[in-house]
């Protein structure tokens, strides 16, 4: 597929000077190497902001469904450090490498990740898919 169709089908087109083999449209992805020491789970994420913010909805004087609702969308400040969460992973038992997985924090195996909703493709680029890795 060329790249005037590619950028078509993404609802652009490419402008009339472009030159269109300058683009490629080979795909690799990133070999990982994990690293021989196994981070310690502390090092996966960071909570300083949910724990403060969790702290402040516990001292507050609101209702107590709405402080429960609160302390669990502080979660969502968590943040994730995706590079060691993959050391981890690789030194993890299979059991938590299976749930790692259905958690997407790590993504494997690509029709796993199609499987478990966390890729969603349109069918275009699916059947694109499938055609090339034929």
């Amino acid at each position: 597929m060329n790249i005037a169709k590619q950028a078509s089908l993404f609802g652009g087109e490419l402008e009339p000077d472009q030159d269109e083999s300058k683009y490629s449209t080979k795909i690799e992805a990133p070999v990982y190497q994990p690293s021989e020491k196994k981070p310690h789970l502390r090092e996966l994420v960071d909570l300083s902001k949910t724990n403060s913010l969790i702290r402040e909805i516990i001292a507050s004087d609101i209702q107590q469904d709405v402080k429960q609702f609160l302390m669990e969308a502080a979660y969502r400040h968590a943040v994730f450090n995706y590079e060691k969460i993959a050391d981890y992973y690789a030194h993890a038992s299979p059991e938590v490498q299976a749930l790692m997985d259905k958690s997407a924090l790590v993504i494997i195996d690509f029709g796993k990740a199609i499987q478990h909703g966390y890729v969603k493709l349109c069918d275009e680029i699916k059947s694109q898919y499938l055609e090339e890795s034929e």
